[in-house]
């Protein structure tokens, strides 16, 4: 089973052992020691003699990516003595693998850091390293694209030596995290996420609890949800929450994919073994023309949220809708399988994806419709489609709406200050639902229930909605409450940080 290998760079002795020490208190099996991080004279024996647990000694240079600001020798020096002592593995560089021989029983890593591309050579320059009596071969590389972070997985799993492959930067995460899948002997991962030693990099915390990383094997299927960016969505959190509830042996991952890729990448998603993605800004609509199957409700909004590969299929959803109608239902004390909708007029703000979504399910209950964004061409494109009325943004609140819809960002966290829709429009009649999840209590939510309106927030319409994915992904009843609890701890915990 591949492990996790925590890197710890600190300057002083007494620092690297109290983190070793609590690390393995915390379950990890293998620790990076990055002498180049030391401030001091290194003495290897107080770093070594007690160690709670197997150690990888790294002395990184500039170039490499590391802060080593000693002589040439005396870094090789450092390498030979930790050799001596009888380490587990020691890293070295392609060009001193062959000054430093083999002695004991201490693995060889040899390695190469690129912080400028992935290259195009991957092949030769693995079996390059590989020639260096190399017991694992390590390459960690920038990656520009998803195609960069797929050549980098590929590598792995066809290699012939036990191979380490990271693709660096947020757009190649999830190499990080499908280690296991394509065989690696570990990857890597930072003592604590405000201390990343490479672009990219997670922390042992994340790794361990968020992706249940020393369960993932070859046999392991894969989801996930592709944005860009990506780094703020929390469906990861609740998914993996699910699977691992559920003792299911699937994991759901962060895809980047900027929108030039997005062809590249669905091509690809059968080769990494991508059973389901969820889908959000900016594709859910230029996904639509990689399906080989769209949903009758998805095809007439025009957006896809979810899509499942089955086979030679490639099928879209959309669970925003049901999602988003069940919960503005259970808030206006309503059955959702009725019209409870009609003859109410609906502000919708926002035109893109969600805000499409919503508005279908209000015409499908017969309600009226009212479309203004900050962008009125969307607005007019989204009300022609649902035979509604486009609005200019400054006049929103002439409106005379029943209930007011936020499918816009604003109030999203970090600006928790914003709200799309201001106090004195707000009557004590009318019902508010924010789409914004994180943080749950918004702005728009927090006015509207001390104006005394009713209110539904994100959350709800978040979990329902992902209940629903987890369904199309597994077969199975998704543990709603257990989605939600996860959901409402992990906004907690966000903001306290």
């Amino acid at each position: 089973m591949t492990k996790i290998c925590v890197s710890i760079g600190r300057g002083r002795h007494r620092h690297i052992i109290a983190e070793h020490k609590h690390l393995v208190e915390q379950g990890a099996e293998l620790v990076e020691l990055r002498l180049d991080y030391m401030r001091s004279n290194i003495n290897l024996n107080r770093l070594l003699e007690k160690r709670p647990c197997p150690v990888v000694v790294t002395c990184r240079r500039d170039r490499d990516g590391g802060k080593w600001k000693g002589t040439e020798e005396q870094r090789l020096m450092i390498l030979r003595a930790a050799i001596a002592a009888g380490v587990e593995y020691v890293d070295l560089e392609e060009d001193i693998a062959d000054q430093i021989p083999r002695y004991g029983s201490t693995k060889r890593i040899v390695s190469l850091h690129d912080f400028e591309e992935t290259p195009e050579d991957l092949d030769e320059i693995h079996a390059r390293l590989a020639a260096k009596d190399a017991d694992i071969v390590k390459i960690a590389a920038l990656a520009h694209s998803p195609m960069d972070s797929l050549r980098i997985m590929r590598m792995m799993r066809d290699a012939n030596v036990p191979t380490i492959g990271i693709a660096m930067g947020d757009v190649g995460m999830a190499s990080r995290i499908l280690a296991g899948k394509f065989g690696a002997p570990f990857t890597f991962a930072t003592f604590h996420h405000e201390r990343s030693l490479a672009p990219g990099q997670l922390s042992f915390d994340e790794m361990k609890n968020r992706y249940n990383f020393q369960n993932i094997g070859p046999d392991t299927q894969v989801f996930g949800v592709i944005a860009d960016p990506v780094g703020h969505s929390l469906s990861p959190v609740i998914h993996n929450r699910a699977f691992d509830h559920c003792n299911m042996n699937r994991v759901y991952v962060p895809f980047r994919v900027p929108s030039d890729y997005l062809n590249e990448f669905t091509d690809s998603c059968s080769e990494i073994g991508v059973r389901g993605l969820s889908v959000t800004i900016p594709h859910k609509e230029s996904v639509i023309r990689k399906l080989t199957k769209v949903e009758k409700g998805a095809r007439s909004i025009g957006a896809v949220n979810t899509v499942v590969f089955e086979g030679s299929e490639v099928i879209g959803y959309n669970t925003d809708l049901t999602g988003a109608m069940g919960s503005l239902a259970d808030s206006a004390g309503e059955d959702d399988n009725t019209n409870w909708l009609e003859g109410k007029d609906v502000l919708i703000l926002g035109a893109g994806g969600a805000a499409r979504a919503i508005g279908y399910g209000v015409v499908e209950r017969k309600g009226r419709v009212h479309v203004a964004s900050r962008t009125m061409e969307r607005s007019v494109v989204v009300a022609a489609e649902l035979k509604g009325t486009a609005v200019e943004w400054a006049h929103r609140h002439d409106v005379k709406a029943d209930i007011v819809i936020n499918a816009t960002p604003v109030g999203m966290h970090p600006n928790v200050d914003h709200s799309p829709y201001e106090a004195g429009a707000m009557r004590r009649d009318l019902i508010v639902f924010d789409t914004v999840y994180n943080p749950e209590q918004t702005l728009l939510i927090k006015t509207a229930r001390d104006r005394g309106c009713r209110t539904c927030s994100g959350v709800e319409m978040f979990v329902r909605q992902a209940a629903l994915q987890f369904k199309l992904f597994t077969g199975e009843e998704a543990p709603s409450e257990l989605m939600r609890e996860t959901i409402r701890e992990t906004i907690g915990a966000a903001r306290r940080s």
